[in-house]
């Protein structure tokens, strides 16, 4: 059944984050894919995450639609013009991808790349409407298409926001949901209560919202994204639960496990599981569930 299906019919989906080589080997990518593909809906691949030069989502994502799996591709609005977003677009149609995830990505300082130039031709609201555009058989420039995608198109939503920055959240959600945003990808949740305030303002029939359990990899990892990582925040016991514990990596996927099973029995449209190239630790914190 594919992810779109399974969103219409209000199932729990499970996403597994896998990143595309740095290098054209492609098989660690496809091998560690391969292994829970039985517990995984999709496997969703980003586009260069954190601005680290990789290979691109497109050629992630047909990599593993050719093996036989169904993946969401990341678009992203900080590295191509209209030109190339749209030609990516159509040629990721054409390759059997019909999920994608419009982000307007990470400043490339923070990358691996820092004399690279942002290109930032469209915004991401423009991206999405480009998105509806060609669905609807036109380019940006108003020009027939010969075959119109299908996509079932997703984005982010910071769910955790507070005060001024939530409304301007919700007003934002509204937006993109008008735009053809089906389903929508939080930061990493460790603290389910935090989504309280943002679940309250919207209506999750009309929308997929679908929180990202991280897997932590130390104690130290948890503290400083509790402190330095915006719309994140990791409880105290949390950090002591990983000092104290005699093996913290299995500590950890255990606490990935069992964020996954509280999400699911709140009643959220699914998850996605990041863990920023630990995927061969997969396997542990999905056979739990």
């Amino acid at each position: 059944m594919h992810l779109k299906t399974k969103i219409e019919a209000g199932e729990f989906i499970v996403l597994a984050e896998m990143e595309p080589p740095k290098g054209a080997d492609i098989s660690a990518m496809i091998k560690n894919a391969r292994r829970v593909k039985e517990q995984v809906d999709a496997f969703l691949i980003p586009e260069m995450s954190n601005a680290v030069m990789r290979m691109s989502a497109l050629g992630g994502a047909i990599a593993l639609q050719q093996a036989g799996m169904e993946t969401v591709m990341q678009i992203c609005c900080r590295d191509r013009n209209r030109l190339a977003l749209q030609a990516d677009l159509l040629a990721a149609s054409a390759c059997g991808i019909s999920t994608v995830m419009a982000v307007a990505g990470q400043d490339p300082r923070f990358g691996d790349h820092h004399e690279a130039k942002a290109v930032y031709d469209i915004t991401l609201m423009e991206l999405l409407e480009s998105l509806k555009k060609l669905q609807d058989g036109k380019d940006m420039a108003g020009i027939d298409l010969k075959g119109s995608p299908r996509f079932l198109v997703g984005s982010t939503v910071q769910a955790q926001a507070k005060g001024e920055s939530l409304e301007s959240e919700i007003e934002l959600l509204n937006q993109k949901n008008n735009s053809g945003v089906r389903f929508f990808i939080t930061p990493p949740v460790f603290d389910i209560g935090v989504l309280g305030p943002f679940l309250n303002r919207i209506d999750r029939s009309r929308v997929a919202i679908i929180p990202t359990v991280l897997l932590l990899k130390s104690a130290g990892m948890a503290r400083y994204m509790s402190r330095n990582v915006e719309h994140v925040l990791i409880p105290e016991s949390l950090i002591t639960r990983i000092q104290n514990a005699p093996d913290k990596v299995r500590e950890c996927t255990h606490i990935a496990s069992e964020t996954i099973a509280a999400l699911r029995s709140q009643g959220f449209s699914g998850v996605l599981v990041s863990t920023i190239g630990w995927e061969d630790k997969l396997p542990d914190i999905l056979e739990k569930i």
